[in-house]
């Protein structure tokens, strides 16, 4: 076990794995790969229940300010360095981490544990006090944003940390503590607080994740990505998360920090860049993603900084993916026997066929629009729409029944509920690992990103037509084709393994059983609410109609006992069948 340092804190000392609902997937990973024998930097976390007690109060657990000097503690002991003091100041990273992967929802505060005298004492280490004063600058531009809820977006690098610090105080937010103890302090209580957010509340939602489990909070010591031009931050997949190809997929910022990655602010390089300028850290990184992969028998989604030649890791979570590959990856994780049938369909769900089999653009329609943008594809599909730039305004034109593409400079979890809303989704800076690529793709969403500034503004309110797979955005509503899943093996082969599995059979219209009572539920009153189902099927042996379109339809067909139903396409409905079947199934294992 973890060791404990109290009752709400635990480091993170590469023994035997603490339960993922106890210390959030953040640090549960960093509990693996440091039993791995991975380098994984020093850490302890504050637990979920820890998280749970605030929420139900508004008030830090009695214990958790002593155990957060315990733990502080025993980050200096493992790293040789102080907390708020020289001549080796011990800077931390304050992440949250839920048990289920929230990408982006939530805050992170980096640096913490810079005040004057402590950049002071890192320049004269590092012997680079651009570096350190870049540092500050950071620090105090997230703890002002996530703590004190300042709206400033950035701090002018140039003007100094007496400028910074009135800019922020002028926002009316109050001041950044010079006191470390206090920065870390109010620093979990607002990762706490994130929890409750608008971004992250309408994240779990849509995702059916539940509101009651809370965060937890590791504090891990820093590793510059931002030191020396041998340093850097990057996100590898273990393999493509847009086509599922076996091949390590990724991005590199050379003097980065993390952050600069994940919020589209900066367009990194491609991994190939790595191999380029370090090859023996590409390696070395590589070889870490089989491992994980390997061990967790899924494809990795890998956090990584380098500091001064040497690499870390600072995360590993399964991928986030792109529907065609998330469909390619489970049939082949089964060819590699990495996987049963059963975990392929679960790693598959009906949201993300119907994704795959949505309309795309009709052959030779390219080549003959106008295209109004190019940026990088971060998520395929074709989404049609009016463009909009306010997330807001996303939101209440799908709630008037229009269809949108939100366009952004770039997004941020502030803009979650546009993006649910919207067609498709486009953004001028950032790359594949930014947070509209990772959120397009666990929604499905057609996306692309770095498309430039000019696109910002130059649309109008007219419609276009995105192409997250080419990459393009193209002048007006082209002519689009429907796929047919017949034609996909990998769609084929997940049906072949589902349909045994399924409560009830599920036809084509032309396979549909001569002589059966099947109920035609579009021309039955009330027949598009699932909730009616069980009283408008009695007397039949299927159903068909527009309401067994949606999981929420198939779980009513479960309810109401039918022994098939009729709908194009069938996959999708196998897998909600499949799914609801195992939700049920779990719901009703007794708790030992």
């Amino acid at each position: 076990m973890a060791r404990a340092l109290g009752p709400h804190t635990l480091f993170i000392d590469g023994g035997d794995l603490p339960p993922r609902g106890l210390i959030g997937g953040k640090a549960w990973s960093l509990a693996r790969m440091s039993a791995m024998g991975l380098a994984v930097p020093p850490a302890f976390v504050v637990t979920t229940e820890a998280c749970r007690a605030f929420l139900a109060d508004g008030n830090l657990p009695r214990s958790l300010i002593g155990e957060l000097a315990a733990g502080i503690a025993v980050l200096e002991t493992a790293t040789g360095r102080i907390f708020g003091r020289g001549p080796r100041p011990l800077l931390v990273s304050v992440r949250s981490g839920a048990a289920i992967s929230m990408p982006g929802m939530m805050d992170t505060v980096l640096n913490l544990g810079l005040n004057d005298a402590t950049e002071a004492a890192l320049a004269a280490e590092s012997g680079d006090a651009g570096f350190a004063r870049d540092s500050h600058r950071r620090f105090l531009e997230m703890f002002a944003r996530i703590v004190l809820k300042a709206t400033l977006v950035e701090l002018e690098p140039a003007a100094g940390v007496t400028a910074w610090r009135a800019k922020i105080k002028e926002q009316g937010a109050g001041d950044v503590p010079n006191d470390p103890e206090a920065q870390l302090v109010a620093t979990v209580r607002a990762v706490f607080e994130s929890w409750n957010s608008r971004r992250a509340k309408r994240y779990r939602e849509h995702h059916g994740i539940a509101h009651e489990s809370g965060t937890a909070v590791t504090v891990q010591a820093m590793i510059f990505g931002n030191l020396s031009d041998d340093s850097g931050t990057g996100v590898l997949f273990s393999r493509n998360p847009l086509t599922g190809d076996p091949v390590p997929y990724g991005e590199y910022l050379a003097r980065a920090q993390g952050e600069d990655v994940v919020s589209g602010t900066r367009t990194p390089e491609p991994l190939s860049a790595l191999a380029k300028k370090h090859p023996a850290i590409h390696d070395e990184l590589l070889r870490a993603a089989r491992l994980l992969e390997d061990a967790e028998r899924d494809v990795q989604d890998i956090e990584f900084t380098v500091e001064r030649g040497k690499l870390y890791l600072l995360q590993s979570r399964a991928a986030k993916r792109a529907p065609e590959a998330a469909v390619a990856l489970a049939v082949e994780f089964v060819r590699e026997g990495r996987i049963d049938e059963v975990t392929a369909l679960g790693r598959v769900n009906a949201d993300q066929v119907r994704s795959i089999l949505r309309p795309r653009l009709r052959q030779g329609e390219a080549a003959r629009a106008t295209v109004l943008a190019r940026g990088e594809g971060a998520c395929p599909g074709v989404g049609v729409g009016a463009v909009v730039n306010d997330a807001d305004a996303a939101e209440a034109a799908a709630r008037e029944g229009r269809a949108v593409v939100l366009v952004r400079p770039t997004t941020s979890p502030e803009d979650v509920h546009g993006m649910i809303a919207a067609k498709a989704i486009v953004t001028a800076e950032g790359g594949a690992t930014c947070h509209a690529a990772v959120v397009s793709r666990a929604l499905g969403l057609p996306c692309v990103v770095g498309c430039g500034p000019a696109v910002l503004g130059a649309f109008g309110d007219r419609t276009v037509t995105v192409d997250g797979g080419a990459g393009c955005v193209y002048d007006g509503a082209l002519a689009v084709v429907e796929p047919e899943e017949r034609d996909d093996p990998a769609l084929m082969q997940l049906a072949a393994w589902a349909a045994p599995r399924a409560p009830f059979k599920v036809y084509e219209p032309s396979q549909a059983p001569a002589g059966a009572k099947i109920a035609d539920l579009d021309h039955l009153p009330r027949g598009e609410e699932p909730e009616m189902m069980s009283r408008l099927v009695i007397g039949h042996d299927g159903a068909k109609g527009r309401a067994l379109a949606s999981d929420a339809g198939i779980a009513a067909a479960i309810r109401a006992g039918l022994e098939f139903i009729v709908i194009s396409p069938v996959l999708p409905a196998l897998l909600a069948a499949c799914a609801a079947v195992s939700e049920r199934a779990s719901a009703e294992e007794p708790v030992s």
